[in-house]
């Protein structure tokens, strides 16, 4: 029974597989015929739009699908070169303050060497431009030789105030141009002199400059370092730069006149000074103060003036 079976399948087989054969080579010749070529030339003609289409929205997907990955390949670079020059731009900001702080110190070490007094470099740390004052603090102070009534300096040597207060390792300076500071000043042109008086409003004030004298827009005004009086010396060095003339007021019937100047330094963006520390105003030391009338071999101090004696008071009735 079984045998029968696998003879009846394998008939089969043999049967289908020859009519498929035959089938084939039937369609073969057939095809080479020239009807049925026209016919396959129609049926390709009638389906080429369709072909066309179906073409073009392969390529279409395909295309969006290339897009999509470019966009997100734009994106990822977009990004990364976003963040390279957020870093290029902070680098390049810190390289510009580095080169805009090397300028000042060595404007500062300039004017150090060309002082003509010692002087320490200092920072300021600190700032006080409340309504009424305009005070600073800085990082050096007695750890440095830093003492009260020092004068401090600013880029180019211009006059920046004196130390009011001083501590281990820091100082206060009050500025010129605080309501409270007066430096007697001197004009470049004339030598005329004046009280320079701190203002807040930017420019300082120049009084009591004679009227005869001819004050001039641009002219520069300099500590005049003229003594006090009574052996007093000026809290100022001679010839340090305050500013810049910028108007004057005159009355014709006043003996005196009044002059406005630009400071020479921004006295409100401070960075960076100098404290001259071996000049020493107001009274001189001990030893170079004026004495009593010498007697016998006895001398004065140099560069004191010669004591006057005094004249004998007159007797009773006369």
């Amino acid at each position: 029974m079984t045998a029968l079976l696998n003879d009846r399948r394998t008939r089969r087989r043999s049967i289908t597989y020859g009519v498929l054969l035959v089938t084939c080579l039937g369609l073969m010749v057939f095809s080479s015929s020239p009807p049925v070529q026209e016919l396959q030339k129609g049926v390709a003609f009638a389906f080429r739009p369709v072909q066309t289409a179906v073409d073009s929205v392969a390529r279409g997907v395909g295309s969006l699908v290339a897009t999509i990955g470019e966009i997100d390949t734009l994106h990822r670079t977009n990004d990364q070169l976003t963040s390279e020059n957020a870093t290029l731009s902070a680098e390049n900001a810190r390289a510009k303050e580095v080169e805009r702080e090397n300028q000042i110190l060595t404007g500062l070490l300039q004017v150090q060497s060309g002082l003509g007094f010692q002087s320490v470099g200092a920072t300021v740390i600190g700032r006080e431009t409340s309504e009424f004052r305009r005070v600073v603090t800085i990082d050096v102070g007695t750890d440095r030789g830093i003492v009260v009534g020092d004068v401090v300096v600013a880029d180019g040597g211009a006059l920046a105030g004196r130390v009011t207060a001083v501590a281990g390792g820091s100082a206060t300076v009050l500025l010129i141009n605080d309501t409270s500071s007066t430096v007697i000043g001197q004009l470049g042109s004339n030598q005329a002199t004046g009280s320079v008086i701190g203002q807040l409003g930017g420019v300082l004030v120049m009084e009591n400059v004679d009227s005869t004298e001819r004050v001039q827009v641009n002219d520069q005004v300099v500590t005049a370092g003229i003594d006090l009086g009574n052996g007093v010396r000026s809290p100022f060095p001679k010839g340090l730069l305050i500013g810049t003339v910028v108007d004057d007021q005159r009355d014709a019937n006043a003996v005196v006149q009044t002059a406005f100047i630009q400071p020479a330094v921004n006295l409100d963006k401070l960075e960076y000074v100098l404290v001259i520390t071996n000049y020493k105003g107001g009274l001189p030391p001990v030893d170079q103060q004026a004495v009593p009338c010498p007697s016998g071999g006895a001398t004065l101090p140099a560069g004191e003036q010669p004591c006057v004696t005094a004249s004998p008071s007159p007797a009773p009735g006369h």
